[in-house]
């Protein structure tokens, strides 16, 4: 959605070594806010976007306006399998069928042959791998690890955001998400979940949403670490006015 930052390109560096041609979608998709001044608030750069992607190798730029993309278009409700009813679909209701609906008309435009989808967003990468692979879409989902900045933060556009403070409590997300993958497969779940809680507790003014251990490709929630060698631990907080997201892979 534009604003970009070493994330994203890093998609495209990634997309080179897969593909001749590369393309670069910018688009900030009305259908998939819930609010409207988060719509309007949220950063746009486009000459500096378009200077970003051409320092990296982008080959083109598809920056469609909204009346162009949804003309004659009238949104589809996808079965989505549950995962538009947990974590970010339970506190943004409508936010997955906007971003799926929106996916497939940036695929109908471009018809690319594979497509890369930043991990950090993990919700909306299985989201998109679970409606390409139920109509069967003829387009390749491939995942891009998590890029961080040095203390450990995901990157985001919406980092931009954050005040000075803002900006030294953001890390928490991802230290509650590593004291949970310290105690992952060694204690229950609910104790792992605790620990991670325990050092939210330090930053009192970051408000949590939800904090959840889940299969890794479901993404339902998970009591037990029966019958699993891998799970997701996955994070939603409010850091001043900015509501981040994050996520980490836990292993046996």
């Amino acid at each position: 959605m534009g604003a970009l930052h070493e994330g994203h390109l890093a998609l495209v560096r990634h997309a080179r070594e897969h593909a001749d041609t590369v393309v670069a979608s910018i688009f900030v998709n009305p259908l998939q806010f819930n609010d409207k001044k988060d719509l309007e608030r949220y950063p746009r750069h486009p000459e500096e976007d378009r200077r970003m992607l051409g320092e990296v190798g982008c080959d083109m730029v598809f920056s469609p306006v909204a009346e162009e993309l949804f003309h004659d278009f009238k949104p589809v409700e996808y079965d989505l399998n549950g995962l538009d009813g947990i974590l970010e679909g339970a506190s943004r209701p409508g936010h997955f069928q906007g971003v799926v609906n929106v996916v497939e008309r940036l695929f109908h435009y471009v018809r690319p042959d594979l497509a890369l989808f930043g991990e950090k967003d993990r919700q909306q990468l299985a989201v998109i791998h679970h409606v390409t692979d139920r109509l069967r879409w003829p387009v390749e989902i491939i995942g891009h690890p998590i890029v961080r900045a040095e203390d450990g933060l995901a990157l985001s556009s919406r980092n931009q955001r954050l005040s000075a403070e803002e900006r030294e409590m953001a890390p928490v997300l991802y230290s509650v998400l590593r004291a949970v993958q310290d105690a992952a497969f060694k204690l229950p779940v609910a104790e792992a979940l605790q620990a991670g809680l325990h050092v939210l507790a330090e930053r009192p003014s970051v408000q949590l949403d939800y904090l959840q251990v889940a299969h890794p490709d479901t993404l339902q929630p998970l009591t037990s670490w029966d019958e699993v060698s891998e799970a997701a631990a996955l994070i939603a907080a409010q850091v001043g006015p900015v509501r981040l997201i994050d996520n980490i892979t836990l292993r046996r």
